[in-house]
């Protein structure tokens, strides 16, 4: 398999490559099946069943049917309007979506495909990655966006989210939330734990969905190109936390993440996750196994580790996702970034939004399920 190109970070991401039609082998299928004398699978246009040679009929009268005069639906196998075989077992445009799959994994085989310095690769998260995840966010969790719009058009932004949930399914789905749903179909880059760039598989996967380390200097790049950056300041104190404090935001680190976002002038968009807390009731914590593998916790919840793999399925609770207005960083100036106080005062105004927009989101839920 060929190696992917590599382009500067702020060059073009989208992958190469056009699309063919599908359509090249179907005057043989045409020839064929007028030998097989069958008229199972008409092509488009042809009406099935019609006769040839010197007494076939011509004209507007060939697409009549036989027992009401009624026009027969171009592509059809008869008069009774059924779509063709193949596309009432594989779906209508079925042959337009095998000519994009096939197109696609030549691309990944030839390596024609872009990747920017950070390792994001815009088209495998398109079309696979995002695919993957999809069916946990619209049928399993069921989020519900609201204040998306809120996320500027362009230019850079940091999104500021709580943290929970045992595993960092809030991440993923918070990721999904803005590639579906921003208007300007934006893409959330993801700042990320050391441990997730130490697990194999996970690693690779993370830097092609645009994940990228949790540092000053990947976050500031980001934001200076005029990317959205995602960060989650509670880090595993958020997700790792008892169920007992479920929705008591733990502490915002020292305010990094607001040095960074004075130093790019990028806007700051607090977020508030509601669901997350309820996918795996963490009623207890082994810090020896914890200490033995190499984890900042150990988590033990009701299913887990009694179910053994079973009990790693998270429990299908009701998400809300809620964007806030952004607070703007471009009005101070440079030096800014190194006062102390001004960042004290900016994480806390962050850290209460959030806060009090998950306690109103949760005076609002009717059930935890639905």
């Amino acid at each position: 398999m060929a190696d992917a190109k590599v382009i500067p970070f702020d060059d073009d991401r989208r992958g190469a490559g056009g699309r063919t039609s599908g359509r090249a082998g179907r005057p043989a299928a045409r020839r064929r099946a007028r030998e097989r004398g069958d008229g199972g699978l008409a092509p488009v246009g042809e009406v099935p069943g019609a006769a040839e040679g010197p007494g076939a009929p011509t004209g507007p009268e060939t697409a009549e049917g036989a027992t009401g005069g009624g026009t027969a639906s171009a592509g059809t196998p008869g008069s009774s309007g059924e779509p063709p075989v193949l596309d009432r077992l594989l779906g209508e445009g079925w042959d337009a979506r095998t000519a994009r799959g096939l197109s696609f994994l030549r691309r990944r085989l030839t390596g024609e495909y872009e990747v920017d310095d950070f390792g994001y690769d815009a088209e495998l998260t398109d079309a696979v990655l995002m695919s993957l995840v999809r069916p946990l966010y619209e049928k399993y969790f069921r989020v519900e966006v609201r204040g998306v719009e809120n996320i500027p058009a362009d230019g850079g932004a940091l999104v500021v989210a709580n943290h929970s949930g045992t595993l960092p399914w809030d991440g993923l789905m918070l990721q999904v939330a803005v590639h579906d749903h921003h208007p300007a179909e934006r893409t959330l880059r993801l700042l990320a734990a050391d441990l997730v760039f130490m697990l194999p598989v996970v690693n690779e996967l993370a830097r092609k969905a645009g994940h990228t380390l949790a540092c000053a200097e990947d976050a500031e790049r980001l934001l200076e190109r005029g990317e959205v950056v995602g960060v989650m300041p509670e880090g595993f104190k958020g997700i790792g936390k008892p169920f007992s404090e479920r929705y008591k935001l733990q502490r915002f680190g020292r305010g990094g993440f607001v040095s960074t976002a004075l130093k790019a002038g990028a806007p700051i968009v607090p977020c508030s996750i509601v669901g997350a807390e309820e996918i795996y009731p963490m009623i207890g914590n082994s810090r020896t196994l914890a200490r033995l593998l190499g984890f900042p916790y150990f988590p033990i919840t009701p299913t887990f580790p009694l179910l053994g793999p079973l009990g790693a399925i998270p429990l299908p609770t009701k998400w809300t996702i809620q964007f806030g207005e952004p607070i703007p960083t471009d009005g101070y100036p440079q030096e800014a970034a190194d006062d102390p106080m001004l960042m004290f005062n900016l994480t806390d105004q962050v850290r209460e939004t959030i806060q009090h927009t998950l306690y109103k989101l949760l005076v609002q839920r009717r059930s935890v399920f639905f």
